[in-house]
């Protein structure tokens, strides 16, 4: 299988501009997201995709890969498939499967990345794949910042949501609090039909893309993660990470 990754990133956050080169630790944001998910063996190429001069210098700086994309998408998902046309070119080659990697998420790990393709290994049917994992707290469940997920018995999503899902109003403390890690692989052709697609309503009220597979009548596979792993849409957030990452092993192989 011939995986690549891509990790989206922009400056215009309007929850948090600029975050990509937000520090933690003497590393921007970006940059952990990108040599830890350059680790994963399993990956080709590890690329970051972005509109923004700033980010395409950082990346070169720290001897990374860089794709300057279009400065007009909403989705990281659609620069990611921009991204894709670019990367072939400069490999002289198709891939099978685009891993896309949110440039808000510091922590993830290449295991990570190992894990969410497994899927594509075993099921020839699967398009798309995110990882998921349990939240530690109500106040993340209630958290409209955290994409929360209900799956079902396929360990297919059945939605996603900022909202809390499910309800937690009549006992139902047995059901995990289950939120989306932004570690999303695609298969080549599926991530480029995907970009075809029109955006949809739920996708839109959401401002949630996997929602956009689930009402064309698609499958997302999910899968299960122990890694701990907090993105990153505020100041409050940021704090939050450069805590967790004081003594990460892996953060300490390079920084």
């Amino acid at each position: 299988m011939k995986a690549v990754a891509v990790i989206p990133a922009r400056m215009e956050s309007s929850r948090f501009p600029g975050k990509p080169l937000a520090d933690i630790h003497g590393v921007a944001m970006v940059g952990h997201c990108y040599l830890r998910t350059a680790m994963c063996d399993e990956l080709l190429e590890t690329y970051v995709a972005t509109c923004n001069e700033e980010i395409l210098e950082y990346v070169h700086s720290i001897g990374g890969k860089a794709i300057m994309t279009s400065s007009s998408h909403e989705r990281a998902s659609d620069r990611a498939a921009e991204a894709l046309v670019k990367i072939e070119k400069d490999l002289g080659y198709k891939v099978d499967v685009v891993v896309m990697v949110q440039g808000d998420e510091p922590m993830v790990t290449p295991g990570m990345i190992s894990l969410a393709l497994e899927p594509f290994r075993t099921n020839s049917e699967v398009n798309i794949v995110n990882l998921m994992s349990e939240m530690e707290s109500v106040d993340e469940f209630e958290d409209p910042n955290e994409v929360k997920v209900v799956v079902d018995k396929n360990s297919d999503a059945i939605y996603f949501s900022r909202e809390p899902i499910p309800s937690r109003r009549k006992g139902v403390e047995s059901v995990k609090m289950l939120k989306q890690v932004c570690v999303i692989p695609f298969k080549r052709d599926f991530l480029i039909k995907f970009n075809e697609m029109e955006e949809t309503v739920l996708e839109r009220i959401e401002s949630i893309d996997m929602l956009r597979v689930i009402e064309n009548g698609g499958k997302v596979r999910m899968v299960y993660s122990s890694d701990k792993s907090f993105s990153v849409d505020n100041q409050v957030d940021l704090n939050k990470v450069i805590y967790e990452m004081e003594n990460d092993k892996i953060r300490l192989t390079y920084s």
